[in-house]
């Protein structure tokens, strides 16, 4: 029953991308099918969003990989089809955005949110020790301790020992 599952779990995994990919896409030519599968992980589907078109079943996924063979076919290299594919989509298509004035901020902000996480945690932990620190018991004066028992004897349902019941 181990080897079963082990073996079927295999073939899941082996065939989970391949899925996506149909046998009237796969180019004739090994060397520019291996091209095409290396471009098609980097570019994003424009309907999942969150996956590569290589990946992704979505038809306009599958006409992007097309597009790619195509382009791939004609003789263009692999930056041209990239160039190409953002001239068309925007950045967006790509997974991996490149670095870039508009997309700076994009780059920066992982970053900057971790930075300024800890200095907000640093800033939690100081105002912790202040408060710690200011709160830690002084012991009263003789006459705090008169004017605290008067407040306490007159306040409503005190017993004789000032104590609240």
């Amino acid at each position: 029953m181990r080897r079963f599952l082990a073996s079927l779990l295999m073939v899941f995994s082996l065939c989970g991308t391949s899925l996506a990919i149909g046998p009237d896409e796969i180019l004739k030519d090994p060397a520019l099918e291996t091209r095409a599968r290396e471009l098609s992980a980097q570019l994003r589907c424009m309907v999942c969003q969150n996956q590569s078109i290589d990946d992704s079943d979505a038809p306009l996924a599958k006409d992007l990989r097309v597009l790619v063979r195509e382009r791939l076919v004609a003789g263009d290299s692999n930056e041209a089809v990239i160039d190409y594919l953002v001239s068309r989509y925007g950045e967006f298509v790509l997974l991996k955005p490149r670095i870039g004035w508009n997309t700076i901020f994009l780059w920066a902000s992982a970053p900057l949110a971790f930075f300024a996480g800890c200095i907000a945690v640093l800033a939690a932990f100081r105002r912790q020790k202040k408060r710690a620190a200011l709160a830690e018991t002084v012991p009263l004066t003789a006459a705090e301790e008169a004017e605290l028992a008067a407040i306490l004897k007159e306040a409503p349902g005190a017993d004789a020992s000032g104590q609240r019941g």
